[in-house]
């Protein structure tokens, strides 16, 4: 059962602008507009520039139109997100991503140019110029990834009727869509969001009809949204083969700096572990009472009597754990709440899933769909995680304010464990095994689940290459990724098909918006052991590890703390830790 909407709140942006038609966010957006110009302008006079000129030029102005056009950018796309059906603000969205387009050409440019220059002499100039070496050496490289700049000014003017169009289509389709459902004699019509939140229901009868009513929604869609998925991919496919990447997979390793070598230690632990993750998933059915779980089960609660978790409960929970591990992310905490950072509750309209948008210096907004479970607990623990990592960011330069996936997952997680190693310690019996299993839960999401997710792209991908892909052909690809890694935990006929259509992931330019979920966890993981052992010279290096995820790959990071993300063995260990909590599990299940 959701949680009253009137009792959850919703998030502040008035501190950015008073509204849309305000004259103080008309004046920010002509300034926006004006700076692009502008910036157009200084592009055209690089090529006469002396290389140190050049690069002290380019980065005072791309960090004032940071300033301006990532809070312009950041509260629109707020707006839309809540409520999709909001056609004033989804026309101004639909205006700055025509401007963006502008300033992704003039990075291409830009990046051409770094490409041709020795940018050595300017990074031993000054401390100042040094702390930018990361990032004007990625760009070198993403100079010999680059087409001609005709060719790249054309693939981002396109962008906006190809790629992005689609991944809007399908984002348009779900937070619009009224599923008829049938619950307690009673038919309704349920946003998307809230039918797939029904899958936390104790009553199995519940669940089941929220799934079959789900998959009859997407069937109603499957056709345009396969269309998207289809169009997304072959974009991808074609740009990454003019950009001379051996495959998507490439690109996205580099953009969220890690190596091959991380990413196949990482899975291939991930893979060797699943029969310890199917272990769990047979217990949990024995704790159900029933054989075999279907794919409605997986997030169901356990019987027997468990705290509710209401949104009062969950904040001052997270508010005192944050301080448990530290007064500056407690104060965080605190601070978000009292300025009504969050948009919580379910409604029509409002896109599905969680996130945290980063807005201004260390002001961010997070939107979720709370549920009264201590799994959406964890969420909110997850998302103020990202707003964390912004916090520790603010005081760095804005232009190395960035951070790939991979590490901005590492944030998030990290403060899901803290909040579970809490509540595992300081609840009831009932309260520590519900806590036992949520954490499970989770783990098996993004172990198991995100593995099928990687595997059914990669085989999307690698199809795409020679022609479309029918509707039977992905959902027959997502059944054999979920075959591949949940095997005989689930019962075949009750898996998802349509995973593909429920995951906004898929449809992103962004490629593989998967893995870095796992790396983020078991980076955490390795990183809490390292908390465990000595907490007070911890945080302070893990604060400097968040500010400093611009300025460096995950693998010099991790070597701080000295982990070593090529070894197989690291991530076995943060594995082992969650094969520990199996087997507790099922030693209580029996």
């Amino acid at each position: 059962m959701s949680a009253p909407e009137s009792v959850l709140p919703r998030w502040d942006m008035t501190p950015f602008y008073p509204s849309l038609d305000s004259p103080e966010f008309a004046a920010a957006y002509a300034q926006m507009e004006r700076m692009i110009q502008e910036m157009t302008a200084f592009v055209d006079t690089l090529d006469s520039l002396e290389t140190n000129e050049g690069l002290r030029e380019l980065i005072a102005r791309q960090s004032a139109f940071s300033e301006v056009g990532g809070v312009v950018g950041s509260y629109v796309g707020c707006i839309v997100e809540a409520d999709t059906r909001d056609t004033a603000a989804a026309a101004r969205m639909s205006q700055i991503d025509l401007l963006f387009a502008t300033t992704s050409q003039q990075q291409a440019r830009i990046t051409a140019w770094i490409g041709t220059r020795d940018i050595e002499p300017f990074l031993a100039e000054s401390e100042a110029n040094a702390q930018y070496s990361y990032m004007l050496r990625k760009r070198k490289t993403q100079a010999l990834h680059q087409m001609s700049p005709a060719e790249e000014n054309l693939a981002s003017e396109l962008g906006l009727t190809g790629a992005s169009a689609w991944g809007k289509l399908r984002g348009d389709v779900e937070s619009q869509m009224l599923v008829p459902i049938v619950l307690n004699g009673e038919a309704k019509q349920l946003p998307m969001s809230a039918i797939r939140n029904l899958v936390t229901d104790a009553d199995r009868e519940v669940r089941r009809t929220a799934y079959e009513a789900e998959l009859a929604g997407w069937k109603t869609v499957e056709t345009p949204i396969a269309a998207a998925l289809n169009s997304i991919k072959g974009q991808v496919n074609t740009l990454t083969k003019r950009r001379h990447w051996d495959s998507p997979l490439a690109q996205s390793v580099f953009q969220n700096q890690i190596d091959q070598e991380t990413l196949d230690a990482m899975i291939g632990a991930a893979r060797e572990s699943m029969p310890h993750f199917r272990r769990y998933l047979n217990a949990k059915a024995r704790a159900l009472g029933i054989e075999k779980l279907a794919f409605y089960d997986i997030f169901a609660p356990l019987p027997g009597e468990s705290r509710v978790w209401e949104w009062d409960d969950a904040t001052k929970f997270v508010a005192e754990q944050f301080h448990g591990y530290s007064a500056r992310m407690g104060e965080f905490a605190e601070r978000s709440f009292r300025e009504n950072w969050t948009d919580a509750g379910p409604r029509e309209g409002k896109v599905g899933g969680a996130f945290c948008a980063g807005v201004r210096g260390d002001e961010s907004r997070i939107l979720m769909n709370y549920q009264p479970a201590f799994n959406n607990v964890s969420t909110l623990a997850h998302e103020l995680g990202h707003g964390y990592h912004n916090l520790c960011m603010s005081k760095m330069p804005i232009l190395l304010q960035s951070s790939p996936s991979t590490l901005a997952e590492t944030a998030s997680i990290f403060c899901e464990t803290v909040i579970r190693q809490a509540g595992v310690k300081a609840g009831s019996p009932a309260d520590k095994l519900a806590i036992l299993e949520a954490s499970l839960q989770g783990a098996t999401q993004i172990v198991v689940d995100i593995t099928s997710r990687y595997l059914f792209e990669q085989s999307v991908f690698d199809a795409r290459v020679s022609r479309e892909l029918s509707v039977d052909e992905i959902k027959a690809a997502m059944l054999q990724a979920q075959d591949d890694t949940y095997g005989d935990a689930l019962l075949p006929e009750a898996r998802h098909p349509y995973m593909w259509a429920a995951k906004p992931h898929y449809y992103s330019t962004g490629s593989f918006y998967n893995y870095p979920y796992m790396f983020g966890m078991l980076f955490a993981l390795g990183l809490y052991a390292r908390y465990e052992q000595d907490p007070d010279s911890f945080k302070s290096m893990y604060d400097d590890l968040l500010a400093s995820t611009g300025m460096a790959d995950a693998a010099t990071l991790a070597a701080r703390f000295g982990i070593d993300t090529r070894s197989p063995e690291f991530w076995r260990a943060s594995i082992g830790t969650i094969v520990k909590d199996i087997d507790t599990f099922e030693g209580i299940v029996g």
